[in-house]
């Protein structure tokens, strides 16, 4: 298939594009799609945006005391997570909670969640999906050991269940 826009080179970039409703596909070379400013190749790792703001945000504020703190359990410091954006552990969030909390209000404009509510599973839903898997990985190592009679009583089982 050759290029839509030079008609010279064959097609590697091929591009589908949903604009107000109508689905259009674009048939490029990388040459072109180069010119339209479509990237073609991932050369570089993809960007650390909250570690750049983070990064930011610790130069308007200057490095402080707090940078030096550790975390107990996984050893990490307000610097490193302030490199990566990401915590080492579960217990980095009680060990650096003054310094997230602060970061949370400069982000979002409050420390205060007030969004959705995270509602757990009724459970009796969980108990049947926990019960629907142990029945699924009892009826494959049936299959894989070829006990097809017991495997055809499990399969039974998982019907009635689900």
């Amino acid at each position: 298939m050759l290029c839509e826009a030079c008609r010279e080179l064959d097609a590697s970039v091929h591009l589908t594009q949903a604009v107000e409703g109508e689905v259009r596909q674009r048939h490029l070379c990388a040459k072109c799609a180069a010119e339209q400013g479509i990237e073609t190749t991932v050369t570089a790792p993809p960007k650390n945006v909250l570690g750049e703001f983070l990064q930011a945000v610790q130069q308007q504020a200057g490095a402080t005391a707090s940078d030096s703190t550790r975390c107990t359990y996984c050893a990490m410091t307000l610097r490193d997570f302030r490199s990566t954006g990401r915590l080492g552990c579960s217990r980095c969030y009680a060990t650096f909670e003054p310094s997230l909390r602060e970061l949370l209000r400069r982000v979002q404009g409050s420390a205060k969640h007030v969004g959705r509510r995270y509602v757990p599973p009724e459970p009796e839903v969980l108990e049947r999906a926990t019960t629907i898997g142990e029945l699924r990985d009892r009826l494959r190592r049936a299959v894989e050991n070829e006990d097809f009679e017991v495997a055809a009583t499990l399969r039974d089982k998982i019907r009635d269940v689900e």
